[in-house]
């Protein structure tokens, strides 16, 4: 089982920043690949950036150049560094981990962008 929880999230305006924070119970070490994703209100989850274990990573087109997905292996934590924020960034982000073919989701932390 693996719990994790997302922190970070608040109201910015446009063009700010924000770094969101994903504490796993578990070593990454052990993390197939770990995501975020975001859901607006009224809209789809959607995926926003992976980093697997190897290092590698894959962003939304919307994002690219704006957020950069990281982690600390020796805190467990997985980040987002969001910079140049825009109202259409405004969502519920998750943090969701794949351990052996099973996906673990976070509660979700809210980020509003305010124009």
């Amino acid at each position: 089982q693996v719990q994790l929880v997302e922190s970070g999230g608040g109201l910015v305006q446009a063009g700010g920043s924000l770094r969101l924070s994903c504490a796993a119970s578990v070593s990454i070490f052990g993390i197939d690949y770990m995501t975020w994703y975001r859901q607006a209100a009224g809209k789809q989850r959607e995926l926003v950036a992976t980093l697997t274990t190897g290092g590698s990573t894959n962003y939304a087109a919307s994002v690219k150049g704006r957020f950069t997905i990281s982690r600390d292996n020796a805190k467990n934590t997985l980040y987002l560094q969001m910079n140049s924020l825009k109202p259409e960034d405004t969502a519920v982000y998750y943090c969701n981990a794949g351990v052996r073919a099973r996906d673990y989701w976070g509660q979700g932390t809210q980020v509003t962008v305010s124009s």
